[in-house]
């Protein structure tokens, strides 16, 4: 998963939390989203466009730190 936005992710589908940790190092929750919406971002060719375009502006987020 190259991307020169998005380091890493984690999904707790429990609590429906994605953690985006970014290539800076910041950290953040982004709270209420569905795992259809996870697949369609693991799927996505460029990560940090779907973040920008879907996750960002269609979800909570709380950042950490």
């Amino acid at each position: 998963m190259p991307s020169s936005v998005v380091k890493h992710y984690i999904y707790f589908p429990e609590t429906e939390i994605l953690t985006i940790i970014y290539q800076s190092g910041a950290i953040y929750d982004y709270l209420k989203v569905p795992s259809s919406i996870v697949e369609k971002f693991k799927k996505a060719t460029s990560k940090g466009q779907f973040l920008n375009h879907v996750i960002k502006p269609g979800f909570k987020y709380s950042k950490r730190g």
